[in-house]
């Protein structure tokens, strides 16, 4: 399926007389390698859900590492806010940081591959949140001089990003600094500092923002919750993607000038593997497919501003539950996968607009080959069995019961929420040309 992975396998094994165990491992790693970011404005619950995580994943078998939040390293250890009244110092600062950044989050997945184990590396934050401190022609510039791209560092580093909402928002009469020696922000500040970390994560395919809709217990178990999910563990969550037709394609002039939006092109491809379910299923995994999608980030004028690929393989089990395995992979990667995609269906081509509003997060399918006129919206919410939290979803103000929150924003014009039953919605069966 992956005739790059075998070119990799095969220059280990021509080196196996002076390459090690931990060579192989890292040049063709065959275990799964996960990397995620936790961030979220000040006392958010970033840093206990960063310790929960991390004790969860290893009591189930992954290796994990914590990587700490850059900029606070430099603060413990001698940076101070009066290094900024020097005119110019915000761009050496930004600079510092992303180099750190980059330096512990690229040594800690060094060490995980070479270990040859499942392993996870958690992110106090990530290199988008530096976006949040600069107007977007100065971020984009700053990117441009390293020969960097927002999708690059965006979608291109991390397979999920988890934003943790402020106390700040929703639960005030818990907000506190007191346990973090570098902030000092009032709450109204807060507030402000958690939208603009939101906007920065626009766009990712795995954005997940967790409110204060619930207690604090329940916020951390929706992080759990849909990380276990992620990595294929068994979790209690119900739905992280709830999806809905529309009858019209989004007018972005009547998108809200406080709503900041993301535009991608993307071609998924499904895969042809005559191994693919021999040894790979068991009484419980009814099926397994495989797809790569390219992913490339359009302005407004269609220029290309970065591309993206990943690999998923999605399990489907006799129980109905569905568990995708996600990698991110290099262009080499994906162009040597397409030459083995499956013939009998089409190539999936969709314009996608990504957008939060009311703290969830959006992406707008407009599909245009192998068909035309079809519009889907997603909402990737946080939502588990446990009984936390309003379970009570509003569609265009009307409540369901046993449903997630889901506040459909009033531009989009919804025909309908899609259910379980509208498989002939999924990618999956689009893909199947007529016979």
């Amino acid at each position: 399926m992956d005739s790059s992975h075998e070119e990799n396998k095969k220059e280990a094994t021509e080196k196996d007389g002076m390459s090690t165990q931990a060579d192989k491992n890292f040049l063709v790693p065959t275990a799964p390698f996960y990397k995620f970011v936790l961030t979220g404005g000040p006392c958010g619950g970033k840093t206990t859900a960063l310790a929960r995580l991390s004790c969860y994943l290893r009591e189930r078998g992954f290796e994990v590492f914590t990587v700490p939040e850059a900029f606070s390293l430099l603060s413990v250890n001698g940076f101070s806010l009066e290094y900024f009244s020097v005119e110019g110092m915000p761009k050496h600062v930004q600079n510092s940081v992303m180099d750190l950044q980059i330096s512990l989050e690229d040594s800690f997945e060094r060490l995980l591959k070479a270990r040859g184990k499942p392993g996870v590396i958690l992110c106090d934050r990530g290199l988008m949140d530096g976006s949040a401190y600069m107007e977007t022609e100065e971020w984009n510039k700053f990117l441009a001089d390293r020969g960097l791209s927002s999708a690059e560092i965006r979608e291109g580093r991390y397979n999920a990003v988890f934003h943790l909402v402020t106390a700040a928002e929703g639960a005030e009469q818990f907000y506190t600094l007191e346990n973090n020696e570098v902030r000092s922000e009032s709450p109204e500040e807060a507030r402000k500092v958690d939208v603009l970390t939101r906007k920065a994560w626009v766009g990712h395919h795995n954005f997940i923002v967790v409110d204060n809709r619930s207690s604090f217990e329940g916020k951390l178990n929706k992080v759990v919750s849909a990380t276990s999910k992620l990595v294929g563990l068994p979790t209690t969550m119900k739905s992280m993607n709830v999806k809905f037709l529309l009858r019209k394609i989004p007018d972005l002039n009547e998108f809200p000038e406080e709503i900041k939006y993301q535009i991608f092109e993307v071609d998924k491809i499904y895969l042809y593997d005559r191994d693919m379910n021999k040894g790979r299923t068991t009484a419980n995994c009814i099926e397994t497919y495989s797809f790569i999608r390219k992913r490339s980030h359009v302005g407004l004028d269609n220029e290309v501003l970065g591309t993206t690929y990943q690999v998923t393989t999605t399990k489907v089990y006799s129980d109905g539950k569905t568990i995708e395995e996600k990698r991110i992979i290099t262009a080499r990667e994906y162009n040597a996968s397409y030459n083995t995609r499956d013939t009998s269906r089409n190539i999936i081509k969709q314009r996608r607009i990504s957008f939060l509003y009311k703290t969830q997060s959006f992406n707008v399918h407009i599909y245009k080959q192998p068909i035309d006129n079809l519009f889907i919206a997603n909402a990737q919410v946080a939502f588990s069995e446990d009984g936390e939290g309003n379970t009570e979803g509003k569609i265009n103000g009307e409540e369901e019961r046993s449903l997630p929150i889901v506040d459909v924003p009033p531009f989009l014009d919804v025909q309908r929420r899609l259910t379980d039953a509208d498989k002939q919605y999924s990618s999956f069966s689009i893909s199947l040309m007529e016979k």
